[in-house]
């Protein structure tokens, strides 16, 4: 396999898969199967990438946090400038046990209880994400009764298809995210009457795993012309938010690069007069997903009529994106076998443990492989450890971080023990 997802992060020396420096191998003997592995070297060249757009523009990089919430990846990120977009109250409590800035974070989501804006507003978080009329009064009381004003952005519903899956688009009229694009001016003309409301932006995110760049320049134009009406009532808008999105590549996808998008959306915003207005991003997917992969053990070969079976250690608790989504990853042997693959070798699918016959992470595999051995499942940075559950009381993996030829464990493998440790029995 010449075209790895994360390469050339992920590569193979010597027939043997290596994070950089490091081979997986090694990292499974260490600490255990199944076992996530990032690249910091990934992590940094996903966001050179967007900075490389960025040259001679306001733009403030928020990180889509949903993404992959772990200290240190956060902390990676934070160090760096980065701000952080959030969608509760424990990801803001994780921003800031990581040393992040709550004055850069952004606040989204449908559903924001009263506690948690009690909490973001007490932190001086840069900006809440407002999605509907009904939040925006909550949001009002909550801030007076605080004595505060409550900094917010409307979050239009711009009716743009980004031609994803159903389940990751967000900007359609029949999605739950946002205000509807007819309505969103008499909502900013209602918030700017509000006491304890404080207009900052305006903000749109339609999607994820998008990987043209027609829905990008689709929905500022009509994020720009909603920005045109609302001005001309005499409401600022002091920044424009496009939220993320940007795909990445699981199989043969080529999304844009990052940096040239956003020189094309930066283009468009210049012709209309807005290129040298403030520019807030969410990237989340583009920045982690093909910065990690999942190195899991083989524990059984099972061959039938119609099926064959790779039973892996890892399964839909650990990697949710297939079960879910019908999601494609790459998969690949950790070490190579030394003859190549027979024309007649059978496919595999490859399924794991738990007890769901959802429970799969790659159909009709083509694989060289046997009991014992160690595969890779590439483009897992993104949407794995942080959907990742205890179902079937499974712990949660291990994760290691590698930089060059070092490596740092930033999440230990949860035991039985810490499953237990939140329940009581009834006397």
């Amino acid at each position: 396999m010449t075209n790895l997802p994360g390469a050339p992060f992920f590569h193979y020396h010597a027939g043997e898969l290596h994070a950089e420096d490091v081979p997986l191998r090694a990292l499974a003997e260490a600490h255990g199967t199944p076992l996530f592995v990032y690249s910091q070297a990934a992590l940094q060249a996903a966001l050179d990438a967007y900075l490389a757009g960025f040259a001679g523009r306001n733009v403030a990089v928020h990180y889509a946090m949903k993404a992959n919430s772990n200290l240190s990846i956060l902390r990676f990120f934070a160090e760096r400038g980065c701000g952080f977009d959030i969608v509760s109250g424990g990801e803001l409590a994780r921003v800031l046990a990581a040393g992040g800035d709550a004055a850069k974070v952004v606040f989204s989501g449908v559903g924001k209880t009263r506690a948690e804006m009690r909490f973001a507003l007490e932190q001086g978080i840069a900006c809440f994400n407002v999605e509907s009329e009904a939040e925006l009064e909550v949001l009002n009381s909550v801030a007076a009764e605080l004595g505060l004003v409550a900094p917010v952005s409307l979050r239009v519903n711009p009716d743009v298809d980004p031609q994803t899956h159903p389940y990751i688009s967000t900007g359609l009229k029949n999605n739950k995210f946002g205000i509807a694009h007819d309505r969103a001016l008499g909502v900013f003309k209602h918030a700017a009457t509000l006491p304890a409301i404080a207009i900052k932006g305006i903000d749109c995110h339609i999607g994820s795993q998008i990987t043209t760049e027609a829905p990008y320049l689709d929905a500022l134009d009509r994020l720009l012309d909603l920005v045109e009406a609302v001005e001309a009532e005499g409401i600022a808008i002091g920044h424009i938010d496009c939220g993320g999105g940007l795909g990445i590549q699981y199989r043969d996808e080529q999304p844009p690069q990052a940096g040239a998008l956003w020189q094309k959306l930066f283009a468009r915003a210049d012709a209309r007069g807005f290129g040298q207005r403030q520019f807030l991003i969410e990237p989340g997917r583009s920045l982690v997903g093909n910065a990690g992969a999942c190195v899991t053990e083989v524990l059984y070969l099972k061959p039938g009529e119609d099926k064959h079976f790779c039973i892996v250690d890892a399964a839909m608790n650990d990697l949710p994106r297939p079960a879910m989504y019908e999601a494609y990853h790459t998969i690949a042997p950790v070490c190579k076998a030394s003859a190549p693959l027979p024309p007649d070798a059978p496919l595999y699918d490859v399924v794991g443990p738990v007890c769901e016959s959802g429970d799969w992470l790659g159909r009709d595999r083509a694989l060289q492989v046997a009991q014992g051995d160690l595969l890779a499942v590439f483009s897992a940075g993104a949407y794995s450890m942080s959907m990742a559950s205890n179902y079937n009381t499974r712990p949660r993996a291990a994760e290691v971080l590698v930089h060059g030829s070092t490596c740092h464990i930033i999440r230990r493998r949860e035991t039985l023990e810490d499953l237990l440790a939140a329940e009581t029995m009834k006397a």
